[in-house]
C-alpha cells in the first residue's frame, strides 16, 4: 500500500483478506486472494503489499507459504519484489492476462463487461484465422467429423445442454483442423474462461439457438466449399454476433487503463 494508508498494521487491517486460510491448499488460497485484491483495485499499481509477518498472520500461513505465493504473483506479472521497496503492484500492462487465475478475477470484477467484450474480439480473430486455414487444408475425414458435430446441433435444438455441448464441439473441431496449436490453445482458454462466467452463459430464447445453428451451417458450408475468405468472415461474424445477442443491454464496455 502507499503512504496514504498509514502504518503497516493499519494497512493489513484495511485489506479484505480472510482471517485464516482453509487447511488445504494454503498456497492456492493465498494466491487467489491476493490476485483478487489486485485485480479488484483494492491494491492499486504502485501500492506495496503489507509486510510478511502481519500478512502471514492474517492468512494463518507460514512465511515460507507466503513467499512462495508472492513468487507466483510475480510470475503472473502482478507484482515485483525489490530490495528496499518490498512487493510492489504492477500496472495492468505487465499482467499475464492469459493466466487462469488472473483472467477469472478480471471477469469476476468486470462491471462493464468490457473484459468479456475484449475476450470475444480476440477469440473471434483467432478462430477466424483458424477457420480460414481449415477451409484451405481440410481433409475428407476432418470434414466428416465437423459435419457430425453440426448434425448433433441440428438434432438437439430442444435439448439445451446437449446443443451447447455440440456448439463447443463444433468450434473445437474447426480449431483442431487448422493445426495451429498456439492459436487453438489461446482461443480455447479464452472461451473456457468466458463460459465459466454467469454473465456470458445467460439463458436465451430458443430463437437464439436457431440463429446460432444457421450461423454454424454457414461456417460449415464455407469450409466444405474450400472458401477460405468466406470461412474466416462467417466465423468472425458468428462469434461477435452471438455475444452481441446475449450481452446485457444495461452494461457498457468501458476500458480502464492502470
Amino acid at each position: 500500500m502507499t503512504e496514504r494508508d498509514g502504518a503497516d498494521d493499519q494497512m493489513t487491517g484495511a485489506l479484505s483478506l480472510p482471517l485464516r486460510a482453509p487447511a488445504k491448499r494454503l498456497g492456492v488460497v493465498v494466491v487467489e486472494a491476493l490476485v483478487d485484491l489486485i485485480v479488484s483495485g483494492e491494491l492499486e499499481p504502485g501500492d506495496t503489499l503489507p509486510p510478511e509477518q502481519p500478512l502471514g498472520q492474517q492468512f494463518g500461513v507460514s512465511r515460507t507459504v507466503l513467499r512462495e505465493s508472492v513468487k507466483k504473483l510475480e510470475e503472473k506479472g502482478l507484482v515485483t519484489v525489490s530490495q528496499g521497496r518490498g512487493t510492489v503492484v504492477q500496472p495492468t500492462r505487465s499482467w499475464n492476462m492469459l493466466d487462469r487465475v488472473v483472467l477469472e478475477a478480471l471477469i469476476a470484477h468486470d462491471r462493464s463487461l468490457g473484459v468479456l467484450d475484449e475476450i470475444t474480439v480476440v477469440r473471434a480473430q483467432l478462430e477466424s484465422a483458424m477457420a480460414r486455414e481449415t477451409a484451405a487444408t481440410r481433409s475428407h475425414a476432418e470434414l466428416e467429423a465437423l459435419r457430425a458435430t453440426l448434425e448433433e446441433m441440428r438434432t438437439s435444438l430442444d435439448d439445451v445442454p446437449r446443443f451447447l455441448a455440440a456448439d463447443v464441439a463444433f468450434h473445437e473441431t474447426v480449431m483442431a483442423m487448422s493445426h495451429n496449436r498456439l492459436a487453438e490453445s489461446i482461443a480455447r482458454s479464452l472461451f473456457e474462461r468466458a463460459r465459466e462466467s454467469s454473465r456470458y452463459s445467460v439463458d436465451v430464447p430458443a430463437t437464439f439457438h436457431e440463429q446460432t445453428l444457421q450461423e454454424h451451417e454457414q461456417v460449415f458450408a464455407a469450409i466444405a466449399a474450400g472458401s477460405a475468405d468466406e470461412a474466416a468472415s462467417t466465423m468472425l461474424g458468428h462469434i461477435v454476433d452471438a455475444w452481441t445477442r446475449r450481452r446485457p443491454a444495461d452494461h457498457r464496455g468501458t476500458k480502464s487503463a492502470k
